[in-house]
C-alpha cells in the first residue's frame, strides 16, 4: 500500500507539474516506452497536466501489439491440431489472427488453456504425457526470465512433450530502430522500468550518445512519470543527453545478473518482426542450440501461413507513435475492445485500449452526454 499513497499524491503531482510548466520554454516530443506507462499516463491524465508543448508519444512498448500477425496466425494453427493443449496469458486470446482468435479455437473444440506462469504450462506437461503442450511465449526481456526457466526445467526433467512458442522482443534495438526512421520525431524516451528491473540500464548509454536523446528510467505510478517527463525536459532545455535512472527503488545499472545469466543460457539474439514495424535486426530472442527442440516452430513445421492485415486497421502507425489512436478512422467505430481489428485495442497495454477506456476520443459535450446517460440510468 506504501507505493499506492505515495506515488499518488495529487499535491505532489501537481506541483512537479507546475515545475514543469516553468522550465519548458519550447515544443518536445517525448515518448514512453512501455504500454503499461501508455495506460498510466491516459488513465492519471498525466498528459493534460503538461504544458501545450509537451507531446507525449506512444511507443511500441506492448509485446501482445507487436507480435506478428504470422506468428498469431502460426499459434492458431498449432492450437488447432489434435493432442495438444496450448496454453498462454490471457490477453493473448483475443488478438485477432487473419480469420479467428484463440478464443474461437477454443469454442472450435481446441485445447486452449489460461495459464498464470509458464511454470504451469509444464505441470501440464508433466500430468499429460499423451498430449504435446505449447507455451506462447510473449513478451520483452521483462517476462523472459520466467520463460526461460520453463524452458530449462523442461529440459532438466527430461519432456518430450513441452515445447515454447517464442516471440521476445528487445527494447534497445527498438530505439535503434525508431531513432534511425527517417520520419522520426522522439527527441527523448522514458525507459520501461520493468525492463530495467531484468537487464539493467548498461545497454542505454551508447544510444543517447549516439543519438543525443536523454533517456530516463522511469516507473509507472504518476510521480514516477512526472518525474521522468521533468527529467526529460530538464535535459532537453539545456541540452544534454544522457541516461538518468528515475526508478532507483526497482532498478540497479547492472540490474538482475542471475536472470541475465539464465538467458544467455538459453535464448539467442536473432532478428525479429514487429507487428506494424516490420524487421528489426537483432532485436529478439529464440532458443539457444542446446534447447532448440523446445522450440514450438520448429516441432510442428506450419507452413502456408497466408497472412492478411484488416486495411481499416492503423495500428502499425499508432505503434510506430506516427498517429494517436483517435486518428484513425476505425477507432471507436469498426474497431472496439468487443470488436477489435488490432491487437493495440485488445491488449490491457495497447495504447488504442487505454484512449478508447479513458474516453480520449470523445468530445466535451460527448462527455456530458455520458455523464447525464449515467446519472440517469443510476436513478431509474
Amino acid at each position: 500500500m506504501k507505493y499506492l499513497t505515495e506515488f499518488r499524491n495529487g499535491e505532489v503531482a501537481q506541483r512537479m507539474a507546475r515545475e514543469i510548466h516553468q522550465i519548458t520554454t519550447r515544443p518536445w516530443r517525448i515518448m514512453e516506452v512501455c504500454g503499461g506507462q501508455t495506460h498510466s499516463i491516459i488513465r492519471n491524465g498525466i498528459d493534460q497536466m503538461l504544458p501545450a508543448g509537451i507531446e507525449m508519444i506512444h511507443g511500441p512498448g506492448c509485446p501482445v501489439c507487436v507480435t506478428p500477425l504470422q506468428l498469431i496466425d502460426k499459434a492458431l494453427a498449432i492450437a488447432s491440431q489434435p493432442g495438444v493443449i496450448f496454453c498462454s496469458f490471457g490477453d493473448m486470446l483475443r488478438v485477432p489472427g487473419t480469420d479467428r482468435d484463440l478464443f474461437q479455437v477454443k469454442g472450435s473444440g481446441g485445447d486452449v488453456r489460461v495459464v498464470y506462469s509458464p511454470l504451469d504450462a509444464v505441470e501440464l506437461a508433466v500430468k499429460n504425457p499423451d498430449k504435446q503442450v505449447v507455451f506462447f511465449g510473449v513478451g520483452f526481456e521483462t517476462t523472459a526470465p520466467a520463460n526461460a526457466m520453463s524452458v530449462h526445467l523442461a529440459k532438466r526433467r527430461g519432456l518430450k512433450n513441452f515445447s515454447v512458442l517464442v516471440s521476445h522482443v528487445l527494447v534497445p534495438p527498438a530505439i535503434e530502430a525508431l531513432m534511425s526512421s527517417p520520419d522520426n520525431k522522439v527527441q527523448a524516451f522514458l525507459a520501461a522500468g520493468h525492463v530495467c528491473s531484468v537487464m539493467g540500464f548498461w545497454e542505454y548509454p551508447p544510444l543517447a550518445e549516439k543519438y543525443r536523446i536523454p533517456i530516463v528510467v522511469t516507473g509507472f505510478e504518476p510521480l514516477d512519470l512526472l518525474d521522468g517527463i521533468r527529467r526529460a525536459v530538464i535535459q532537453l532545455e539545456k541540452g544534454e543527453y544522457r541516461v538518468e535512472n528515475a526508478y532507483e527503488r526497482i532498478v540497479t545499472y547492472k540490474g538482475n545478473l542471475p536472470a541475465q545469466k539464465l538467458l544467455a543460457e538459453v535464448f539467442e539474439v536473432t532478428d525479429r518482426a514487429w507487428r506494424g514495424i516490420g524487421v528489426i535486426p537483432k532485436s529478439g530472442w529464440r532458443l539457444s542450440e542446446p534447447y532448440r527442440e523446445f522450440d514450438a516452430e520448429e516441432r510442428f513445421h506450419i507452413t502456408g501461413i497466408h497472412t492478411v492485415e484488416s486495411p481499416l486497421c492503423r495500428s502499425g502507425d499508432v505503434l510506430r507513435g506516427a498517429i494517436k489512436p483517435a486518428e484513425c478512422g476505425a477507432f471507436g467505430k469498426e474497431c472496439t475492445p468487443r470488436h477489435p481489428l488490432g491487437a493495440t485495442m485488445v491488449s490491457s497495454e495497447g495504447a488504442c485500449a487505454a484512449y478508447y477506456n479513458y474516453g480520449r476520443f470523445l468530445s466535451a459535450e460527448d462527455l456530458v452526454h455520458a455523464g447525464a446517460a449515467l446519472t440517469g440510468a443510476a436513478n431509474g
